[in-house]
């Protein structure tokens, strides 16, 4: 590639870099953490999916900072090599010579990236990496970025975050007064529907600009990148998948339904899903680890919004979607979490793990007038309590709000848009 080309891509995105900060930009539930990071030698690696905000988080952090910037995902850069990236960095060094930062924009999609960042790494430089796939955080981190990173994993807006780039300022007393209770119910109805992806506040056509997002994913992320032949098999998997969130999977049932010879190439498939963020497996839970492995897992999707524009299914699948949000919102805190489940049908939605104990169990549902389901749901939840011995016991409802005591066991019902903001 020409330096004179490279330079024009360099000083256009520099320019791209002012329209950012000419956009709205809530502080991430997470920024002060990379933030702190700046101070020591780590390469800091930002994973997310596509336009979850990653680049804005990256540059706000960076603002205050003399850095330099390549976007890797520029669509005049495909097909850049290794080869090509001592060339850019003499570039940025003409254009700005005493940058201490530098902030690589979807590296991997520059085969042997890892070698260069290594080298920088050597000689001084304070590096942020991002990217689009799980692999970075895999591994062959580890791997191939020889000495210490630090690592972060993006995710949609929490509702938190939601109600901030909203200006819904709250105060946790607010939270009782009817007014407030009213407007955030409204917005938390608005949340489930379109999700957190942050640009879509901006957007008019939000089901097709995430339909296009998906179809995005699945070309670039997936199909492109891992050169798969048969694209309409995963495309059908994937469709699969994100419209039977929150259910039991296995890999024989996959490979029965989609005619797929090999199990093997259904794990993979699923792998790449994962990889993109469009999916997450959860295991089901059990003391021995090669019961997790081997057990029934669930599948669960990125964003609610996403899912929803895929599988057009929200009306009739709330419950699920309410489960949905308490899975992201584990995994944004951090949990260690499983399901629970007994061949003889007793199951529970989420049990959270702390070391060798079991913190809290966690049950999601939308329609408490339900009697049947009612009493099968708590029935679970307290079978699973003696049989985990875990007196922490909470039902995630949509509206409820009550401690009640059941077979002398105390539960606490909260509404979930609470729940997401406690």
């Amino acid at each position: 590639m020409e330096k004179q080309t490279i330079k024009q891509i360099v000083l256009d995105q520099r320019e791209e870099i002012k329209e950012i900060f000419k956009t709205k930009i809530i502080e991430r539930e997470i920024e002060e953490k990379v933030r702190d990071s700046l101070k020591d030698n780590l390469i800091k690696v930002i994973i997310e999916i596509r336009r979850c905000g990653k680049s804005v988080l990256s540059h706000q952090i960076l603002k205050e900072k003399n850095y330099g910037y390549i976007n890797f995902d520029d669509e005049r850069l495909i097909g850049a090599k290794a080869e090509d990236l001592n060339d850019f960095l003499e570039v940025l060094k003409e254009i700005n010579p005493d940058f201490n930062y530098l902030l690589l924009d979807e590296i991997q999609n520059v085969e042997g990236w890892e070698l260069f960042v290594n080298r920088l790494k050597r000689m001084g430089h304070n590096l942020i990496i991002t990217g689009s796939n799980s692999k970075l955080l895999s591994k062959e981190l580890s791997t191939h970025l020889t000495g210490r990173h630090f690592a972060v994993e993006l995710y949609p807006f929490s509702f938190e975050e939601f109600l901030k780039y909203k200006n819904f300022k709250y105060s946790k007393n607010d939270l009782y007064i009817t007014e407030n209770r009213a407007l955030i119910k409204s917005l938390f109805g608005e949340y489930l529907k379109f999700g957190g992806f942050p640009e879509l506040s901006k957007i008019e056509l939000k089901e097709q600009y995430l339909r296009d997002l998906y179809d995005k994913i699945i070309t670039r992320d997936i199909v492109l990148r891992h050169k798969i032949k048969y694209f309409k098999v995963i495309k059908e998997i994937s469709l699969y998948l994100i419209s039977h969130f929150g259910s039991r999977i296995t890999y024989h049932k996959l490979k029965n339904i989609f005619e797929i010879n090999s199990v093997h190439t259904i794990k993979n498939y699923i792998s790449y899903l994962e990889e993109a963020y469009l999916i997450f497996q959860l295991f089901s839970f059990s003391f021995k680890l090669k019961n997790q492995l081997k057990g029934a897992r669930k599948v669960y999707g990125i964003d609610s919004g996403l899912i929803n524009s895929v599988s057009f299914q929200f009306s009739s699948n709330l419950g699920r979607i309410m489960e949905n949000a308490v899975f992201l919102q584990l995994k944004r805190k951090g949990y260690e979490f499983y399901f629970y489940y007994e061949p003889t049908g007793s199951e529970v939605d989420f049990v959270i793990r702390e070391g060798l104990k079991i913190k809290e169990l966690i049950q999601v549902y939308y329609n408490l007038d339900d009697i049947e389901i009612r009493e099968r749901e708590i029935k679970s939840l307290i079978k699973a309590g003696k049989q985990l011995n875990c007196s922490n016991l909470t039902v995630i409802t949509y509206d409820t709000e009550k401690i009640e005591k059941i077979k002398g066991k105390q539960i606490n019902f909260i509404p979930l848009w609470k729940w997401l903001l406690s």
